[in-house]
């Protein structure tokens, strides 16, 4: 009788360690091991229809949302405060959120699966809900599809 509870334990754990590799996979498509090394990039569209993925800040692994939509990469504070990165000057940005103000700075590298970009232009948003958004001052140096919830990043050597 104890072995009969105990091999049903052992099924009900390999089923539901199954069931979480299975949504955290759907949940978390980009993770930094399973992007490419490669100068071409690719993403697959997680189940809320955004594209996210590991990045890494001046060599710092953070979790990102990719946003063709906005015009620098947006860090928010506590990951400035956590990385020692510093402002030039405030501005006022339009956001979807609305107005506010946020903090221009440069950041020595960006680097999303094997593409590295250098002096890349952002702002500190303090009010950010994630840690970033990876926007257009990264993605402007680069090749950018989107096909049938993929996204493919390829770096443009000039």
């Amino acid at each position: 009788m104890k072995f009969k509870t105990i091999g049903i334990s052992l099924i009900w754990l390999l089923l539901a360690g199954g069931l979480f590799y299975f949504f955290d996979s759907k949940v978390h498509p980009n993770t930094a091991d399973k992007l490419s090394g490669s100068a071409e990039v690719t993403l697959q569209r997680d189940l809320s229809g955004h594209y996210r993925a590991d990045a890494f800040i001046n060599g710092t692994k953070t979790p990102a949302l990719i946003d063709t939509g906005a015009t620098d990469v947006a860090i928010s504070q506590r990951l400035a405060d956590r990385l020692g990165i510093n402002s030039t000057h405030a501005i006022r940005t339009q956001t979807a959120n609305g107005a506010t103000v946020a903090y221009m700075t440069r950041l020595d590298s960006v680097k999303l699966g094997g593409i590295e970009e250098t002096d890349v232009a952002a702002i500190i948003t303090p009010n950010l809900e994630g840690d970033m958004l990876l926007g257009m001052s990264f993605l402007n140096r680069m090749d950018v599809r989107l096909y049938k919830g993929t996204m493919t990043i390829r770096a443009i050597n000039d």
